[in-house]
């Protein structure tokens, strides 16, 4: 048996250098410690997150993230956190060599057990504590075989060869490598001049947006809730029976602006797509494209002067990427969706300049009858890209294509439908009927604004006289599902739920079209390309996958989806609009209950006295003790976690300033706790200054009884 390293030993605890004396020996010492935890941390840090963002170009692109701010924040992924162990337990020698061997076997054991849980994550059904446990056996097995004897070590530093590796992977082959090396691409022919041939084309594409959401019941839009696409349908051809090629926006939206299915996985960049829309149109128009999570106009087209500003760059690649780790190496399963953090900035989070700019004025709402909280205090809430394109919408010598693709209503669900702004919390569920019915909820309230953001558009086409001469497209992505059990957007939701997810709005006005037409051919958004090409009277010089809607209509009768590149999925015909239709009204879903007391005064109903109710811990209490007409922002949701002494399923009643706003549920516990939250569209309830919040169960009669609600 290997006799393990004695504690003087400048070698450290890697046994391996038992002969090194002095300066010379504690500098291979500390060199061996150094590749030794960095490959660990290799394995633990840097492979899960560079394989995670490799496959996500659009965290990148998303993020206005240069390639100076990849590579740097892939140096800060490789070479950060191992510096800093090793630089930490360096120091330890100054107390000593056998102090410092002990930190360095530490070290090993800690970065062990942190694996432990990432492979424990992805082969045992175990969380939580129970996977803590097992891998902190698993870190101390691993620190006392590093101690004991030399081959751990040895192979540790041979492995220290994976953290390069990883990196080149990421740089030069991972899918965000476009954005790291873009390349150049032949970009468009010269300059054509005006051309009376060519109309101006505006189009809006809209995310995460399914068709059912705008449906009443008789399977018309819903002119009551969103009078603006009403509007739109009524003047052009409805493709009612629209649907996405693929629930991701990275693939989802460039088979829309290639007219090709996705075959690959490649960034949504202009280096992997070089024939697109805007390649396409270059030649003739004057291109102003507003991306958000793809870089599909080329340099070429698209100057870097006309280029959006940057939308966090690398501090915010930092923070994101920081709670990405926290997530890897948690023992705890996340139900973030990654995505919720594609949230679009305001115009003043953005400092987006109005001067010289076409300021938005939209037309106050019929609801709130309060004015204090109305929409055309908050002008100032509009995404700012969105109100950079309005300023932009106006007639011009050259013929103009405006493209904007807008996060709207994907989640994060934080809109009111006049435009206020509330927020969610941390760790806000979407699973569980109460939890998946709020979030519905919250839904359609964003698509209420939504609509808006669409009236906004049209009335400033009307104004500066586009409107008539415009080729206008209104359309999504993609949809969502909110079918408990499959919601979201996964392959599961796509077999159960496909008029949720596939289905989506789709309108396209040819210039002086007024009256309105209705188009059931089997559209997939591959023709999206080759329709507004014709219309503009712009050449297609590619092969397409897609038909022009416009042209005779496909004879096939399937959908095609593409789950993954490549990998079709077959949706059996026929089908048409009648797979949305004969599921109007969206999801099946549990209705906000009691909808008989919500606007009622607490004053006109019995409150029990005396008793000990229980107590409500509501999260954002504080919001209520002030509250900004000019801020934009209403604690419209009320969340918050309930005492033991209220048993689950107990029906809330939340008041404000003495006025119910909304009843919701106590939820069964989750590792969150025994939670409730309630969404109150009603902004009438809310008054400037301090406002009263109060929580009363409800029992039978209705009767209510008081909760205590200490501070959150």
């Amino acid at each position: 048996m290997t006799e393990p390293p004695r504690p003087s030993d400048p070698a450290g605890p890697t046994g391996a250098g038992g002969g090194d004396h002095g300066a010379g020996g504690r500098r291979r010492a500390e060199l061996r410690a150094l590749l030794e935890i960095l490959a660990l941390c290799g394995l633990v840090i840097t492979q899960p997150l560079l394989d995670v963002t490799g496959r996500s170009p659009d965290f990148f692109l998303f993020h206005g993230a240069g390639s100076a701010d990849v590579l740097v924040l892939v140096a800060l992924f490789a070479l950060l956190p191992p510096v800093l162990l090793w630089a930490a337990g360096a120091l330890t020698g100054l107390a000593g060599p056998a102090v410092r061997a002990w930190v360095q076997v530490g070290t090993v054991g800690g970065l062990t057990a942190a694996l432990a849980v990432q492979v424990g994550k992805h082969l045992l059904p175990v969380r939580g504590v129970p996977l803590l446990l097992l891998a902190l056996a698993v870190g101390v097995a691993g620190g006392y075989a590093y101690r004991r004897w030399r081959v751990p070590g040895q192979v540790l530093r041979v492995a220290s060869i994976g953290t390069p590796v990883f990196v080149l992977l990421f740089v030069f082959a991972s899918p965000s490598s476009a954005v790291v090396l873009p390349g150049q691409k032949p970009g468009a022919a010269a300059d054509a001049g005006p051309d009376a041939a060519h109309p101006p084309v505006v189009m809006l594409v809209l995310d995460e947006f399914p068709l059912v959401s705008l449906l009443d019941s008789s399977g018309a839009i819903d002119a009551t809730r969103y009078p603006n696409i009403a509007r739109l349908a009524g003047e052009s051809t409805w493709y009612r029976n629209s649907t996405a090629v693929s629930g991701w926006t990275p693939y989802a939206l460039p088979a829309m602006l290639t007219g090709r299915y996705p075959s690959r996985e490649q960034a949504p960049h202009y280096s992997q797509y070089p024939e697109n829309l805007f390649t396409a149109f270059g030649a003739d128009y004057d291109v102003r494209v507003r991306e958000t999570i793809s870089q599909l106009c080329p340099p070429s087209v698209c100057p870097e002067d006309r280029r959006e500003t940057t939308r966090g760059g690398l501090p915010v690649l930092l923070r994101e990427s920081a709670t990405l780790l926290w997530e890897i190496v948690s023992p705890y399963d996340s139900d973030r969706d990654p995505e919720t953090a594609y949230r679009e900035e305001t115009r003043r989070e953005a400092g987006s300049p109005t001067g010289g700019r076409l300021t938005p004025t939209p037309t106050p709402a019929p609801d709130p009858t309060d004015p204090t909280f109305r929409w055309d205090r908050l002008d100032e809430n509009q995404p700012a890209r969105f109100t950079d394109f309005l300023a932009e919408l106006r007639p011009a010598d050259r013929p103009a294509l405006h493209f904007l693709h807008l996060l709207m209503p994907h989640s994060p669900w934080n809109y009111l439908p006049s435009g206020v702004r509330y927020e969610s919390g941390p760790g806000m569920r979407n699973d569980g009927d109460w939890w998946v019915s709020l979030a519905h909820q919250r839904h359609l309230a964003q698509v209420a604004y939504t609509d808006r953001l669409v009236g906004e558009t049209l009335r400033t086409l009307e104004e500066t006289g586009l409107y008539d001469d415009a080729v206008v497209v209104l359309t999504s992505d993609h949809g969502v599902s909110f079918t408990p059990g499959v919601q979201g957007r996964s392959l599961n939701a796509v077999r159960q739920s496909p008029a949720e997810v596939l289905w989506v709005p789709t309108f396209i006005k040819r210039p002086g079209q007024r009256t309105a037409a209705v188009d059931d051919r089997n559209w997939e958004h591959v023709d999206l390309l080759p329709t507004v090409a014709e219309l503009a009277g712009v050449p297609v010089s590619w092969r397409t996958d897609g038909v022009s809607g416009l042209a005779a209509p496909r004879d096939r009768a399937e959908k095609y989806f593409h789950d993954q590149p490549g990998d079709r999925l077959e949706i059996p015909g026929p089908a048409t609009f009648a797979e949305v239709t004969s599921g109007v009204g969206g999801p099946t879903l549990p209705d906000p209950p009691l909808p008989e007391l919500v606007g009622r005064a607490v004053a006109d109903l019995p409150v029990a006295q005396g008793g000990d109710g229980g107590a409500v811990t509501v999260t954002n209490r504080a919001e209520f003790a002030r509250i900004d007409p000019d801020s934009g922002r209403l604690p419209a949701l009320v969340y918050g976690t309930v005492a033991e002494q209220v048993p689950d399923g107990t029906l809330l009643a939340v008041a404000v300033n003495g006025r119910i706003g909304a009843v919701a549920p106590v939820v069964p516990p989750d590792p969150e706790g025994r939670r409730f939250a309630a969404l109150l569209p009603d902004e009438s309830l809310f008054s400037p200054g301090g406002n009263q919040l109060e929580i009363f169960a409800v029992a039978d009669g209705p009767v209510l009884t008081r909760l205590a609600t200490p501070p959150g």
